[in-house]
């Protein structure tokens, strides 16, 4: 099922609005180095689920999580400022997995690669078990027809 037109756009300007108010508005100590990555919203525009990555260790995830979550109803109040509909959406703040999983494909990426060159390593000096061409050829003088 695909998004409709309107949901996207209303996304997009969820994400636009939540990103300005975390980096003007909202003065939370706990609020680490937050990036807003996308936003969805359901096809009745009820709920929006946010999508946020923020750089640190894990205690820095939890006190950022912690602080999304007491600035929510000030955040659904700015969005409900800015928005032009009947209802609200209400936020739902789901931390990002995708530079974790990143993270996780380019070790993947680099194991295979290392042992890309280490087979080829030792193909290099690896010779045939028999002949170099197995195939018997009409022109051959040492193959008779039988």
């Amino acid at each position: 099922m695909t998004d409709s037109p309107r949901a996207l756009r209303l996304a997009e300007t969820i994400q636009r609005i939540i990103a300005n108010a975390l980096e003007t508005e909202i003065r939370d100590p706990r609020l680490g180095f937050v990036t807003v990555t996308g936003v969805r919203v359901t096809g009745d525009l009820q709920n929006a689920t946010v999508f946020y990555t923020v750089l640190g260790d894990d205690d820095a995830r939890k006190q950022t999580a912690d602080a999304l979550a007491s600035a929510k109803g000030r955040l659904r109040s700015l969005v409900g400022a800015d928005l032009n509909i009947r209802l609200t959406p209400t936020l739902d703040f789901i931390l990002d997995a995708l530079p974790d999983t990143t993270a996780m494909l380019d070790q993947a990426i680099q194991d295979a690669k290392a042992l890309d060159a280490e087979a080829a390593a030792l193909r290099s000096g690896a010779s045939f078990a028999g002949d170099p061409d197995p195939y018997r050829h009409a022109d051959d003088p040492d193959d008779e027809p039988r």
